[in-house]
């Protein structure tokens, strides 16, 4: 979710692009509400909008999530992608619990695996490819993520990471330093868009996000190295 308003965009420019947004349904309101009084890390809403969006455009059959907290993000990139399988990653049980509550709700259930552990252990069991890919998860491991997602993805597929502004910080420091997310962000955000494999871009949506195409195979993929 966003961490206050005014955090990357001016005020007034959030406020019309909120007005802007069409009316989520009950459930995902109920979820945006129990996110907020339990402090618990959802996609904003327009994040929402943008993964159903994008796993309809691309066409996904596999998707991969990492971060499933509540499910948010999962039911919104299954109601995108009606064929699709979903599987998604998340340490905590409890949430994930309550994420197959509303998985269930929304009638998508039976085409999302839950999968519950660490990303460090989970990613190298997983079988993919994998055609589109959310993370949401420990920013301290996204580059750590990426290197081990894009052995799993085809030239073509795509990523989406969010957060990548955190809070504002990576562009403009607090006075005291900011907080070693929003350092881990910053050395994150310039590998992405410098990576050979990579067609990138960085939207000042929600907090922060990076959206990439595989464009080329991995030296390991075309029997390197040489």
């Amino acid at each position: 979710m966003k961490d206050r308003l005014g955090a990357v965009l001016r005020p007034a420019q959030e406020r019309y692009l909120d007005r802007l947004l069409p009316p989520r349904d009950g459930l995902l309101r109920e979820m945006e509400e129990q996110a907020r009084q339990e402090q618990i890390p959802i996609p904003a809403p327009e994040v929402g909008r943008l993964l159903q969006t994008m796993a309809r455009s691309t066409g996904a059959r596999r998707i991969l999530e990492l971060g499933t907290a509540i499910g948010y993000g999962t039911v919104c990139l299954a109601r995108g992608a009606a064929a699709a399988r979903v599987i998604s990653i998340d340490p905590d049980g409890a949430l994930q619990t309550v994420a197959r509550g509303y998985l269930e709700r929304a009638e998508v259930a039976d085409r999302v695996e839950l999968v519950e552990g660490e990303l460090p252990a989970v990613l190298p069991t997983l079988s993919g490819p994998f055609d589109l890919v959310y993370v949401n998860a420990v920013e301290a491991e996204y580059r750590r993520v990426l290197d081990q997602l894009l052995t799993q993805m085809p030239v073509g597929a795509t990523l989406i990471f969010d957060n990548l502004l955190w809070r504002g910080q990576v562009a403009e420091p607090p006075p005291d330093g900011g907080e070693a997310q929003a350092d881990a962000m910053r050395a994150f955000n310039g590998y992405l868009m410098i990576h050979p494999q990579l067609e990138s871009v960085i939207l000042p949506l929600a907090g922060g996000v990076g959206i990439a195409t595989k464009s080329k195979p991995l030296i390991l993929e075309m029997g390197g190295p040489f």
